[in-house]
């Protein structure tokens, strides 16, 4: 899926193009909102991001998940070599080690996702700080015509600040522009 990027200067506007994007088939899990007005989003009834889309918890997990299973290879070839629990050990244990290790590695690097800003929003953070609100857009391929020419005809104020991805690429580390 993709993800389109609007930035809107006011509640009233956002408004409008949520209502707008209803009406034309998009729903609530395809529309999201990121403002430091959540009470004006909660009282307009509008979909506010959730943590996890604010967050880079799930790129992190990804790179935790990939050092884990370094780690859980070399571990595992460490103990096949030395054999520190006796010569006659398991098939089960070496699937416990690398699946703890591995785990172990996503869960870090969950933990350390969830402190950092998501890096496609980290970009637009001082016009959230000023009082704008960024809309995230998901929708199909197909669809992404559509919906430009529709919020370009009738909702010209918010301005399209990229087109992205859904999907969370861990070793993505700069977006382009639109």
């Amino acid at each position: 899926m993709k993800r389109l990027y609007y930035l809107a200067d006011n509640l009233d506007s956002v408004e409008r193009i949520s209502d707008a994007l209803h009406k034309e088939g998009i729903t609530d899990w395809n529309f999201h909102v990121i403002s430091k007005d959540q009470a004006g989003l909660y009282r307009r009834h509008i979909h506010s991001a959730n943590f996890i889309q604010k967050s880079d918890a799930v790129r992190y997990a990804e790179r935790g998940a990939m050092a884990g299973l370094l780690f859980s290879v070399l571990g595992s070839i460490y103990v096949a070599s030395e054999q520190p629990f006796g010569p006659d050990m398991s098939g089960m244990v070496y699937l416990a080690i690398f699946g703890f290790i591995t785990l172990f590695g996503v869960w870090v690097g969950g933990l350390m996702g969830m402190a950092t800003e998501n890096q496609a929003i980290s970009t637009y953070h001082d016009d959230i700080d000023a009082g704008k609100h960024l809309i995230l857009i998901d929708i199909r391929a197909e669809e992404e015509e559509r919906v430009r020419a529709l919020m370009a005809r009738t909702h010209p104020e918010a301005q399209l600040l990229r087109v992205g991805s859904t999907l969370i690429n861990p070793f993505r580390f700069a977006h382009p522009a639109v």
